[in-house]
Formats: C-alpha cells, sequence, structure tokens
C-alpha cells in the first residue's frame, strides 16, 4: 500500500466557510482524511490586500506541510484569486484553487450568456473569475458583484434571518436587472445561504456552488497522480483535524451545524510563526 495514499489533504479558508468544501470532499471522496485550517482570527480576507492575503496564505500553506499533506485545496475564493500560484511555487504537492472549477461548471450552464459572480471585495476585484470565464469563452459577460457583508452574516450564524434576506436583496438586484441565469456563489461562505439567494433571484437562474465542483475536480486531480486513496479507513480512525488561529469552541459549534461527521475539537495554532 502507497503511504502517499493515505496522507490527508489540507485544506484552508480565512474562518469557516472552507468547510462547506470539506463537507463536498467528506460525500465525494470518502475515505480521504481532511486537516482543516480556519484563519478565524484573521478573518475576512476579502477587504485585504494582495500582499496581505499572500502572506497569511502561504503561513497557512507552510503549517499544513508539517502535517505531511498530499495535496492543498485553497477553499478561500480571495486567497484562491491573490496567491495561487505563489502557493504552487511554496510547496511540492498538488494545489487546486476553488475559482477554476466554479468558471468552468457556469460557462457550460449559461444559455444566455450572462453570468453573475458575487463575492468579497478582493475577489471581484481582482476579476480572476472574469478572466477564466473569458478564457473559456470570450462571448460570455460577466457581472460582478461585490457582497462584504455576506461573510459576517454566515459567521454570526444568520443564515435564515430577514436581515439577511433584506441585504441579499439589495445586493441581488442589480443582477435581477440585467437578467443573468447562472450566479457563481464566489465566496465558500455563501452556500450556507443558497436558499435566500435562490429565493431572490428565481427559479430561472442557476446557482453554481464552487465547493461542490472543487471536490469533484480534486477527485479527478488525486487519480491523475494517483494519490486517491481507494482504502476503506478502519473503524476508529482519526480522519479529519481541525485547525483554527482563534475561538475553537466557536468554531466547533459552527463546523457541528455543518458537517454530519461530529468534530470533536478544534486546536489553536499560532500560524503567524510558520
Amino acid at each position: 500500500m502507497d503511504n502517499r495514499k493515505e496522507a490527508p489533504i489540507g485544506v484552508f479558508d480565512s474562518g469557516v466557510g472552507g468547510l462547506t468544501v470539506v463537507k463536498e470532499i467528506m460525500y465525494q471522496i470518502p475515505n480521504e482524511k481532511v486537516i482543516y485550517f480556519g484563519d478565524t482570527a484573521r478573518v475576512p480576507y476579502g477587504n485585504k490586500t494582495k500582499e496581505t492575503v499572500t502572506k497569511y496564505a502561504l503561513q497557512i500553506v507552510r503549517f499544513l506541510k508539517t502535517q505531511n499533506v498530499k495535496a492543498i485545496v485553497v477553499a478561500c475564493n480571495t486567497a484562491s484569486a491573490y496567491a495561487l500560484e505563489e502557493i504552487e511555487q511554496e510547496i511540492d504537492v498538488p494545489v487546486i484553487g476553488v475559482v477554476k472549477p466554479g468558471a468552468k461548471m457556469a460557462v457550460e450552464s449559461t444559455k444566455n450568456g450572462k453570468i453573475g459572480v458575487i463575492g468579497t471585495r478582493g475577489t471581484i476585484g481582482s476579476e480572476t473569475y472574469t478572466t477564466y470565464i473569458r478564457q473559456l469563452n470570450p462571448n460570455v459577460e460577466v457581472i460582478g458583484k461585490e457582497c462584504p457583508l455576506f461573510v459576517h452574516l454566515v459567521e454570526e450564524g444568520l443564515w435564515e434571518d430577514p436581515v439577511t434576506e433584506e441585504i441579499a436583496k439589495r445586493y441581488l438586484m442589480d443582477l435581477i436587472d440585467v437578467g443573468i441565469d447562472t450566479l457563481i456563489l464566489g465566496c465558500t461562505h455563501y452556500p450556507m445561504i443558497r436558499k435566500t439567494v435562490q429565493r431572490i433571484m428565481g427559479d430561472g437562474v442557476r446557482l453554481v456552488n464552487p465547493a461542490y465542483e472543487t471536490a469533484r475536480e480534486l477527485k479527478e486531480l488525486l487519480k491523475g497522480h494517483d494519490i486517491l486513496n481507494e482504502q476503506t479507513p478502519g473503524l476508529g480512525t482519526n480522519m479529519h483535524r481541525f485547525f483554527v488561529s482563534d475561538a475553537a469552541e466557536r468554531f466547533q459549534i459552527f463546523a457541528n451545524s455543518i458537517l454530519k461527521y461530529g468534530i470533536l475539537s478544534a486546536k489553536v495554532i499560532h500560524v503567524e510563526e510558520y
């Protein structure tokens, strides 16, 4: 048995949003172990500069290196947009971000050639989604919309709340007006308010969840490198481990509301030391 195949996958995000990616990995490739890092002390990344986000991302990657991960998933749209190339130079294992898989699915989904992207200021400002989408189909019109408050609402657990509904209506009005038929949830926090977004956009708009598409693509990536774990882990195997930079207890409560797999603990790491 190749020990490489049994090594864990490193997944990181600015906070709890990346758990939507972990959830999909657990569901789609259940034999894989996950080591998750949520940068809860420094969330959100969306309003920070490229330099700062890249610095944070490289510290996290160095920490994940110490955990002997066999692949890294950048489960943060802002970090995927700003720091993917630097991360690939830092580590010699396969790296996947959440932007490309989401962009690909959106291009495949649109019928009228109008794709909306909602995300943080960093993600929308970087125009990374626009760039990838145009590479795949230059005729598509991409309309980006910054929704900075969504991350805070999700982190506060206000998924089904009148205040979230109200803010979502304000943010999404422009996208409804231009008549998009496909909308990328361009931040891993957003799938948690998916129902609200769908309700406002209406049934005629297809929502693309990059978390789902990333897990699909990760499976293919692992197969391609011959490091997909085909062995079902034995009972009692400690499958997944969770690390944060702050507020472990709050993270734990949050994680247990998202993941069916109950998480017993999250450990605080001083990631700036890496």
